[in-house]
């Protein structure tokens, strides 16, 4: 069963847009209600013979699927497809709980500390304000899977319903009342009380749904926050700020002495840091810096490291070094979190700053990652810009060019003569990598190799193989 609105990372486009729009939201709302419903009955029939009971069951009502938590960031459209979200689940028999702007992973963990049937996160990540999107987190507050998603696509050609009467969605109560300051709280445990006395933090929330939580767990545990992108208007998310602007943070870090700085994307899953020398570590050099302390500490579970294709071959060379293996998987999160539940694995995540550390959380937390790095200062007492010696890259480059057209790769022979060419000049000293996006209508060109020479080169070919095949904007 294929998927044509859902991406990586939830359905995502421009809001006002024939995708993301109030009434769309509505439709897509009340299809996941109807997979929930068939979910549950799969499961109450497969109940017979000791299985599990369906979660959450005993918070629905009679006719009702129960409650259903949503969080967004901080755009200007959040309120309102928020609101639509609410009305199409309370219309089709779900009892929705407003959390309002909220980390995703902050609502992934009130979903399951809840109990909740399903957790809806309003956001466009690390996209544009102008952008909006969707994504649903299930009971045990992890993503859902391809084929879960399909299902609910395959809903959306019932008629809308309308809700019988007015209320569209709760504000009060317990999820919605606490949810920030539990997780708040859940997050600053993680340290030692008053652990970051005298630290000196740079904190960039990328003016999103970071700017209340991830100040007040640096500052509870003692430090001195400096805050950038953290003053949200509704238009200025992730606008020249955030983890994919980092160099406004860096600067900082270096003019005011910080020890390290920390940048978010617009909704909190995502991290990258700055050393106390305004240097910027990405997912990957983060990923290593704590697979290799854990497992020198006996304690990677099963000494693996689970990362996507995107991830420099450094991080599998530094691992090799220290005894642990490094598994990939397709570029996204949830396929990282897939992977590391059939392997055992714990610790797992992107170059983009997704970093899950499944111990702690069932997805992909920024504010999670930059503390257990923060953790491995501590322990060692070491500046970051010594622990990130532990991973060299290999030369890569990038490129993300913009097509009217995402036409299968499978379609275009110069670009595919062009992958193979390259893949055997480079044999095994690098790799080659070209994806559309799968939240923006983005070709994502990278080259690893030798010798920023060759990797440059190497580029330069794919680039115009590319041109040559597809309209380019």
């Amino acid at each position: 069963m294929t998927r044509t609105y859902f991406g990586t990372d939830g359905v995502r486009g421009p809001y006002g847009g024939p995708v993301i729009n109030e009434v769309f939201a509505a439709r897509l709302a009340q299809a996941a209600v109807r997979w929930l419903r068939g979910a549950g009955e799969r499961r109450c029939e497969s109940s017979v013979g000791g299985a599990l009971p369906d979660p959450g069951s005993e918070r629905r009502g009679p006719a009702g699927v129960g409650r259903v938590l949503i969080g967004r960031d901080t755009r200007a459209s959040g309120a309102a497809l928020e609101a639509a979200v609410a009305r199409g689940l309370r219309a089709a028999g779900a009892e929705p709980i407003l959390l309002g702007v909220l980390p995703t992973p902050a609502v992934a963990r009130a979903v399951r500390t809840a109990g909740a049937r399903l957790g809806v996160v309003i956001t466009a990540s690390h996209n544009p304000a102008a952008d909006n999107g969707i994504k649903f987190f299930g009971p045990s507050g992890v993503k859902l899977t391809d084929e879960e998603e399909a299902v609910i696509e395959s809903h959306l050609g019932a008629p809308l319903v309308v809700a019988e009467r007015a209320g569209a969605a709760e504000r009060a109560g317990e999820p919605a009342a606490g949810a920030a300051e539990d997780y708040i709280a859940a997050v600053r445990a993680l340290l030692p009380e008053g652990a970051l006395a005298g630290w000196r933090i740079v904190l960039d929330t990328a003016n999103g749904a970071t700017c209340g939580t991830s100040p007040a767990v640096l500052r509870g545990l003692g430090a001195e926050v400096t805050g950038v992108g953290d003053t949200p208007d509704g238009k200025n998310i992730n606008a020249g700020v955030g983890s994919e602007h980092p160099e406004r943070l860096a600067e900082i870090v270096r003019v005011t002495g910080a020890r390290l700085g920390i940048a978010h994307d617009g909704d909190g899953d995502r991290c990258i840091l700055c050393d106390e020398r305004g240097e910027v570590l990405d997912g990957d050099e983060i990923l290593t810096l704590l697979a290799t302390h854990a497992l020198a500490q006996g304690r990677l579970a099963k000494h693996t490291l689970v990362v996507t294709v995107q991830s420099n071959l450094g991080v599998d060379a530094a691992l090799a070094a220290a005894g642990g293996r490094v598994l990939r998987t397709a570029v996204g999160d949830r396929y990282v979190i897939e992977r590391m539940v059939a392997e055992g694995a714990t610790l797992g995540g992107e170059s983009s700053g997704h970093i899950i550390c499944a111990d702690i959380s069932p997805t992909g937390d920024g504010l999670v990652a930059a503390l257990k790095v923060i953790e491995v200062m501590l322990a060692t007492g070491r500046p970051l810009s010594d622990l990130r010696r532990v991973m060299r890259k290999f030369p890569q480059v990038t490129a993300a060019l913009r097509v009217r057209e995402k036409i299968p790769l499978e379609k275009l022979p110069g670009v595919t003569a062009a992958i193979c060419a390259l893949e055997g000049e480079l044999g095994a000293t690098g790799r080659v990598l070209v994806r559309y996006s799968g939240t923006e209508a983005k070709l994502r060109l990278l080259v690893e190799g030798p010798t920023d020479a060759v990797v440059a080169g190497g580029l330069a070919q794919l680039d115009a193989a590319v041109r040559a095949e597809l309209a380019v904007l």
